[in-house]
């Protein structure tokens, strides 16, 4: 019954086999696949998944904007990654054996006491394997992968001799301006 289409598919397989070579085949794979990875990350995607772990009550973030251990803490609003608060560090200072990445990424936080907008500067800390706690995946105002000053999904200790990713800071750098 499907013998026809059986015959057919053979005869297609062969005739592509003796007219493509495997690097050719292999090098238009490879181009389809580096091609769909600059779009990807310029697709919308639903962030509704990451609710808030405290309860949603008022009097609740506003003691979790306070902290520097919870992901709502102000100064995180686009953090991603673990926070050194919560590894040994701080707010501003790397864990000790581990070192501030050369490099890093810019958030523009609004600060809920006095009402102002300030410029952020995200600084991941290498030397040492993940620190496991207190993972932040923050993105408000976050831009793809092409604007990479303004990305946080990236390896920022790639400029450093140990590029073993660690936890991440948040240091005031400036007010924003309007």
């Amino acid at each position: 019954m499907f013998k026809w289409f059986d015959k057919l598919a053979e005869h297609q397989s062969r005739k592509l086999a003796q007219t493509v070579s495997r690097r050719h085949a292999l090098n238009r794979i490879s181009r389809a696949l580096v091609g769909t990875a600059f779009i990807l990350p310029v697709l919308p995607f639903d962030r509704s998944a990451h609710a808030s772990p405290h309860g949603g009550g008022k009097a609740d973030l506003n003691k979790a904007m306070n902290d520097p251990t919870a992901c709502e803490y102000w100064r995180y609003c686009a953090i991603d990654g673990f926070l050194c608060s919560c590894c040994g560090g701080s707010l501003t200072q790397c864990p000790p054996g581990t070192n501030a990445s050369k490099v890093s990424w810019v958030g523009t936080c609004h600060n809920p006491k006095d009402g102002k907008d300030y410029l952020v500067s995200y600084n991941d800390c290498c030397g040492k394997t993940s620190c496991g706690k207190c993972m932040c995946n923050t993105n408000i105002r976050e831009r793809p992968g092409y604007s990479l000053g303004l990305h946080n999904d990236i390896n920022w200790c790639m400029s450093n001799d140990n590029s073993m990713f660690h936890c991440t800071t948040a240091s005031v750098v400036g007010i924003a301006e309007a």
